[in-house]
């Protein structure tokens, strides 16, 4: 049987240099690229006769699938597939497959990496050290900043699947309260099931763990912002869309939250102008909460067990069977 074409459009993301292919390249004849714009003409000169193709933010319209007859298996380097038109691709037999659960730590790790930035500040306190402010302190320590715990403090989860659930439980490790908010209640004994108002009114960390649909969309907007408490910092590893990136930003700005953890923008990269760049106490990082050595390499094997499952008849993580 004939090797398959297999095309990595935008490799960079989940392999900048420092991991192998070779799980990828293992079941055919691969190409890849580090970087490719999101532009129809430059997919089809680059796949235009793949078999497979690996993408982690070009999106895939009906018009550019018709465009690349050979073409029979998607795979997204990612959880997240909207940038794929699914129902097209199944009417042109165009299997589409994720990856789901490979950064499940990675996330929440990040997560975490924001909420004891904020209640510890071991950044902040290490900075005033290295000023020389504990050389010149009139007793054997000082307080750069307040410090609070965790114990007794609400964390909500908006999204309880797999990343959610483990932050609560994280959080619970803590001795914080956890409350979530879900399209359908789950059983866990660590947390509580609230209504969405509840849940921007109770919080004390909001933290946003859902994916990007028309039903999630701007969830965090100038309404719900007004229900958190003055003392409440917002975390959003999940998708840029979930938040109204403007109200947040004046939200931030009139002291009506205390802080935000951003990893996802709405548009990425952000332009100099984006509100968030300039908002008080706002700490972003570019997208990387899915990024550690070991959710990438991860990926990596799991997208080569697609290919190969994929390559025998019986495809997993297909999303749009």
């Amino acid at each position: 049987m004939q090797k398959p074409s297999i095309v990595i459009l935008d490799s960079y993301p989940a392999n900048p240099g420092d991991l192998s292919w070779d799980p990828v390249a293992a079941h055919g004849d691969l190409t890849v690229y580090e970087h490719c714009p999101d532009d129809p003409a430059e997919v089809i000169r680059r796949a235009g006769c793949a078999d497979i193709i690996l993408t982690n933010k070009v999106r895939f319209t009906d018009e550019l699938m018709a465009a690349l007859p050979k073409l029979k298996l998607i795979a997204v380097q990612a959880t997240g597939y909207n940038i794929i038109d699914t129902a097209a691709a199944k009417k042109r037999g165009i299997v589409v497959c994720n990856v789901p659960g490979y950064s499940t730590n990675s996330v929440a790790q990040l997560t975490f990496s924001f909420i004891l930035d904020f209640f510890t500040g071991v950044g902040e306190q290490s900075e005033a050290v290295q000023k020389g402010d504990w050389c010149n302190a009139p007793d054997f320590m000082f307080y750069p900043r307040k410090i609070q715990e965790l114990a007794g403090k609400t964390l909500g989860i908006f999204g309880f699947g797999t990343i959610g659930q483990k932050v609560g439980k994280i959080g619970a490790d803590f001795g914080m309260r956890v409350i979530y908010h879900s399209r359908t209640p789950k059983t866990a004994d660590f947390a509580e099931f609230v209504s969405l108002e509840k849940l921007f009114a109770e919080s004390d960390v909001l933290t946003l763990h859902a994916p990007m649909t028309p039903e999630t969309a701007l969830v965090v907007n100038q309404e719900r912002l007004a229900l958190m408490k003055k003392t409440a910092y917002l975390i959003n590893t999940a998708r840029g869309g979930l938040v109204d990136d403007a109200a947040l930003a004046e939200a931030l700005n009139r002291g009506r939250i205390s802080g935000a953890g951003i990893d996802v923008l709405t548009q990425e990269p952000p332009p100099e102008d984006h509100p968030l760049l300039h908002a008080k106490n706002c700490r972003i990082t570019p997208h990387v909460g899915w990024a550690s050595l070991e959710a990438r390499k991860r990926l990596i094997d799991i997208l080569g067990e697609e290919i190969k499952a994929f390559l025998a008849g019986k495809p997993i993580n297909q999303v749009n069977r």
